[in-house]
C-alpha cells in the first residue's frame, strides 16, 4: 500500500499569542515494513523550524518557534508512505511469555528501540492491580507471545465500548478501565498496563489507520484521525509486533507508524508552550488517501 497523509492542526487564539514554542512529531519514522517517500511541513502564517532530538521514544521531532503576535496558527504535514507489512500469525514455535521474560532479562541495550525501555511503568501508564488481574486471564506463562497478545487485544475490543465522550486525553487507564469505555488511546494504555504488569515489554504506538467507507459511499476527506495501538516485543527473532486493541487486529498494511514511546506524553503529535491571554481552540483534520502502487 501507498498512502498520501495530510495532517492539519489549526489553533485560534482569542487574543493574539505573543510567543509559541512547540515540538512537532508529525513525520512518520523509519520502521519495519514502511518507507517514507516524501515529507513536507507547512506553517502559516510562519515560524522558525529546526530538527530537535527526541527526549524519549522513537520520533522525528521538529522544533517550531513563533515569536511574533498571531491570532491563528496552522500546522500542516504532508507525507507519502509506502507500507509493505504482512499480517503476523501465531505459531506453536513462538516464544512463550515465560521465555520473553527470560530473554528481556538478558538484554544489555537500553536505547529507544530496546525492550528494556518499555518494560516498566511510565508516568501515564502505571501498573494498576485491577487491570493486571483482568489481563492475566490471557497471559498464562506457557502461552505463545503472539497468541496471548492477539487474544488480549480481541478481549479489549469485545468488552470495551468505543465512546469518545467517556474520556479525555489525560484520563488515567484505571478510570477508562472502570468505565469500560473510551477511545484508542485508552485501550492502548489499558493493554500496556496489563502487559507491563505481567513483566512483558510493550510500547505505545501512534500513527494513522486507513479507514474504509461503507459500501457504495465515497471516502470523506479529512474524516480520519490519528490512531494508537500497542507494540509487543516477541523476542530477538520476531522483534516488535503490532497489535490494535481498538479493532482487535494485527498491525499490518492499514497502519502507518508515526512515533513510538512509553506512553502518549512521549510522542504527542504537538506539544509545547504558548504565551498569551484568552481562550484557545484547536481543530484537527487527518486524511489518509490510498495511492496507486508504482
Amino acid at each position: 500500500m501507498r498512502y498520501a497523509i495530510r495532517h492539519i492542526t489549526r489553533f485560534d487564539y482569542e487574543e493574539a499569542a505573543g510567543f509559541a514554542r512547540c515540538n512537532l512529531r508529525l513525520c512518520p519514522i523509519l520502521w519495519s515494513g514502511q518507507e517514507l517517500e516524501d515529507y513536507a511541513l507547512l506553517v502559516e502564517p510562519g515560524g522558525r523550524t529546526a530538527p530537535a532530538r527526541a527526549q524519549a521514544g522513537l520520533a522525528n521531532v521538529t522544533r517550531l518557534v513563533v515569536d511574533r503576535p498571531e491570532k491563528t496558527l496552522t500546522i500542516e504535514s504532508r507525507a507519502t508512505v509506502r507500507v509493505e507489512r504482512p499480517i503476523p500469525f501465531a505459531s506453536p514455535n513462538d516464544p512463550t511469555l515465560a521465555d520473553i521474560r527470560a530473554m528481556v532479562a538478558q538484554v544489555q541495550d537500553a536505547g529507544p528501540a530496546s525492550p528494556v525501555s518499555y518494560l516498566f511503568p511510565s508516568a501515564h501508564v502505571p501498573i494498576v492491580p485491577e487491570i493486571a488481574a483482568w489481563c492475566a486471564e490471557d497471559l498464562a506463562d506457557d502461552r505463545g507471545i503472539l497468541d496471548a497478545a492477539i487474544a488480549l487485544a480481541r478481549r479489549i475490543q469485545r468488552d470495551f465500548a468505543f465512546d469518545p465522550t467517556a474520556t479525555l486525553v489525560d484520563t488515567p487507564p484505571a478510570e477508562a478501565f472502570a468505565k469500560r469505555g473510551g477511545v484508542c488511546q485508552d485501550f492502548a494504555q489499558i493493554m500496556l498496563s496489563g502487559l507491563r504488569g505481567a513483566g512483558l515489554p510493550a510500547a505505545y504506538c501512534s500513527g494513522y489507520l486507513r479507514t474504509l467507507p461503507p459500501p457504495g459511499q465515497e471516502r470523506l476527506v479529512g474524516a480520519d484521525a490519528t490512531h494508537a495501538w500497542v507494540l509487543v516485543w516477541a523476542g530477538p527473532v520476531l522483534g516488535w509486533v503490532g497489535v490494535d486493541p481498538t479493532n482487535g487486529i494485527w498491525m499490518a498494511e492499514d497502519h502507518v507508524v508515526m512515533a513510538i514511546g512509553r506512553d502518549y506524553a512521549d510522542i504527542a503529535p504537538i506539544d509545547g508552550v504558548v504565551l498569551g491571554s484568552g481562550a484557545q481552540t484547536m481543530q484537527v483534520s487527518v486524511d489518509v488517501e490510498p495511492l496507486p502502487v508504482g
